[in-house]
């Protein structure tokens, strides 16, 4: 029979178990973690997600909605359908493009010979992650224990915008417009994650660094710009 939660205590579930996901990873996350992690009997959990499997796939729906939420109106959720958390996550990355003027770009198949172009890509693509920080920290944290995410995030996530980075940063190099490097796929890789860093990663370090959202943002983009931008 359906039981009804109060809609702050399935909220408060969700972020316990989002933290507890991040912590420890999918493999090691027990429904006992979270329990604990919330301050309740682990049967208190159960009253909300019938299993581990429902519980990440909640945590993974609500990672960057905004607070608060309301709670669904049929509890306990049960486990996904096979391959629905993958679809989720697969919908998300197709509707949520990190960067439309990139994919322009590309479309186009020239690089523009200024630098605002190459600003706006790395502005668009700061700005995506930052919006989905949690999601993207939780898949990250948890991919290479789910092997099918892990196929699915590296391959049509992660690994398909470093690809359109590095041929990007390869045709404004032929062009003339960006520093020649001995590796286009090394400049992507360490642009995405100087990116990824202060969008995401940085609020989970553990001794973070005291700056303004704003400022950290203007300061990665400036410099980034600069490095690959031939003067």
């Amino acid at each position: 029979m359906a039981r009804m939660v109060p809609p702050q205590r399935f909220q408060d579930l969700v972020d316990a178990a989002t933290a507890v996901f991040i912590a420890q990873g999918y493999r090691r996350t027990q429904m006992a973690d979270v329990a604990a992690g919330l301050g309740v009997a682990k049967g208190t959990v159960y009253l909300s997600v019938a299993s581990k499997e429902a519980l990440f796939d909640v945590a993974l729906r609500h990672a960057d909605v905004p607070r608060p939420f309301a709670a669904p109106a049929t509890l306990p959720i049960q486990a996904p359908a096979p391959r629905r958390t993958l679809e989720y996550v697969r919908d998300r990355l197709a509707r949520e493009p990190p960067s439309t003027t990139l994919r322009i770009a590309l479309a186009r198949g020239k690089t523009s010979a200024g630098g605002d172009e190459l600003e706006r890509i790395l502005r668009e693509i700061y700005d995506a992650m930052a919006r989905n920080r949690t999601g993207i920290k939780l898949v990250d944290r948890c991919a290479a224990e789910y092997p099918e995410l892990a196929k699915l995030w590296f391959s049509e996530g992660r690994g398909a915008l470093l690809g359109e980075l590095t041929r990007y940063l390869e045709r404004g190099i032929k062009r003339g417009t960006f520093c020649r490097v001995p590796d286009a796929r090394v400049a992507a890789r360490i642009i995405l994650e100087t990116l990824v860093f202060w969008a995401v990663h940085r609020h989970w370090d553990p001794a973070p660094q005291a700056v303004d959202s704003g400022v950290a943002e203007a300061t990665v983009i400036e410099m980034l710009v600069r490095a690959v931008q031939r003067h």
